[in-house]
């Protein structure tokens, strides 16, 4: 049992999980081959107590199913799979040999390393059932809140919930019951909490409580110039607070959408799938921010506020939704990305048919007839085959590389096989052609 494994466990188990494989080995030139395992029943018994021993790993987060074994093909080798989960935010950091600072890894690329001390002081603040943006500003006074965003916060929910039981309070009332304002423990008055610093601030008195605050956002229409419109929460031309900035951000982010002529009740309608999308990515951009560094939501005091005013998905729904929406639209998946050090989530939406290639140096849509596009699905099916004959299974990332497919299209064919049959469960499922007479 190599004792870089534990390593990696907590590396993979503090990021979005993965796959460790033993018996395998790769090569000088990037090739892999199984070397295979002696006495594997002795290693996964080694493998289950050590994983159990609290003094070696935190937390164990495997169920029987995530440790398999495979015999290759032709050979008398056999492999050892480990399937690692990401921990939930209450479980991080995954640590080992009993050192919380010195045994928290995360995964880069494709090396483990060490967490920093605030890499690890980050995951114990989002253990809290209380996130961080409930902290009651002692400090802070409630005339230091801008009165402009709270009028204009106010008359968005009132917009959306009109006759709303909050509409009868005081402003201060009414901040406190949203989750902007709270009573001290110290001096039992009522200050702003780093909620509703953050959403209704000033920028200058933003910075005293979250000294790396800094909303950015650019407009760059191409490689050559830096940006065509840019807007800072540093500018002092306006409050740089969450709420002016999402909606600043938002009527920028829209002004080149295309609305449908669409009537409802004598009144047009102006509001598109897309333009809830663009709402639910924006509002989770802000939400979910670590605004103490430079996600279940780190901000479940924010969450709610924008959820008063009809922004952002409570339920969970918000992203796949977006996914929902771009797909309805014919257009290219989004994309997520994660990186780490410094922490960061990216989600990137493109406006282009997933049909478009370029001709003459130009994207064009090429509309495939059904004819065309059943021949092609033809081939697909046919490679697939030939592919499962010579390696009896395979996972659905591998035919999907293997056809140049998405993983969603890949899926879909391999639903329309009746002599293709799917084994085990969603993370480790794997597909092989049905024996004759099945």
């Amino acid at each position: 049992m190599p004792n870089s494994l534990w390593d990696t466990y907590s590396a993979f188990a503090n990021c979005y999980g993965g796959v460790i494989i033993l018996g395998v080995k790769e090569d000088k030139d990037g090739n892999w081959h199984t070397t295979g395992l002696k006495n594997v029943a002795k290693l996964k018994k080694d493998f289950w107590d050590t994983l159990n021993n609290r003094k070696k790993v935190s937390i164990n987060l495997l169920k029987d199913g995530d440790v398999e074994t495979f015999s290759v093909a032709g050979t008398d080798d056999v492999i050892m799979v480990i399937w690692v989960p990401s921990a939930k935010r209450e479980q991080k950091p995954v640590y080992i040999n009993d050192d919380l600072f010195g045994g928290t890894f995360r995964r880069n690329w494709e090396g483990d390393y060490h967490c920093t001390r605030l890499q690890v002081k980050t995951m114990l603040r989002d253990q809290a059932e209380e996130t961080m943006d409930m902290e009651v500003l002692d400090e802070a006074e409630m005339e230091a809140l801008n009165q402009d965003s709270i009028r204009g916060y106010r008359n968005s929910h009132k917009s959306f919930k009109p006759g709303h039981p909050f509409e009868r309070l005081d402003d201060n009332e009414y901040l406190r019951v949203i989750g902007a304002a709270g009573l001290s423990k110290e001096d039992k008055r009522l200050h702003p909490t780093a909620a509703g610093m953050l959403m209704f601030g000033n920028e200058y008195d933003i910075v005293r409580h979250f000294p790396e605050y800094f909303l950015d956002y650019r407009e760059n229409p191409d490689t050559v110039v830096r940006w065509t419109d840019r807007l800072q929460s540093s500018s002092g031309e306006w409050s740089g607070n969450l709420f002016d900035f999402y909606f600043r951000v938002y009527n920028k982010m829209i002004k080149d959408i295309k609305v449908p002529f669409k009537m409802q009740g004598g009144f047009r309608i102006d509001d598109t799938p897309v333009h809830r999308a663009l709402r639910e990515a924006l509002a989770n951009c802000i939400i979910n921010t670590d605004f103490y560094g430079k996600s279940d939501p780190r901000n479940k005091s924010l969450m709610k506020m924008f959820n008063l005013i009809d922004i952002g998905e409570h339920a969970g729904s918000g992203v796949p939704n977006i996914f929902n929406v771009w797909e309805d639209e014919g257009w290219e998946e989004p994309v997520i990305k994660e990186s780490f050090d410094p922490d960061r989530t990216s989600l990137i939406l493109k406006f282009i048919k997933k049909q478009a290639i370029k001709t003459s140096g130009k994207k064009q849509a090429v509309k495939t007839s059904e004819k065309k596009q059943a021949a092609k699905t033809g081939k697909n099916i046919k490679e697939i085959r030939l592919y499962l004959q010579k390696c009896e299974t395979a996972k659905t990332s591998d035919i999907a590389e293997l056809l140049g497919l998405s993983m969603a299209r890949t899926r879909v064919i391999l639903s329309e096989m009746n002599d293709v049959e799917a084994l085990g469960t969603n993370r480790t499922r794997r597909y092989r052609l049905r024996e004759k007479g099945e």
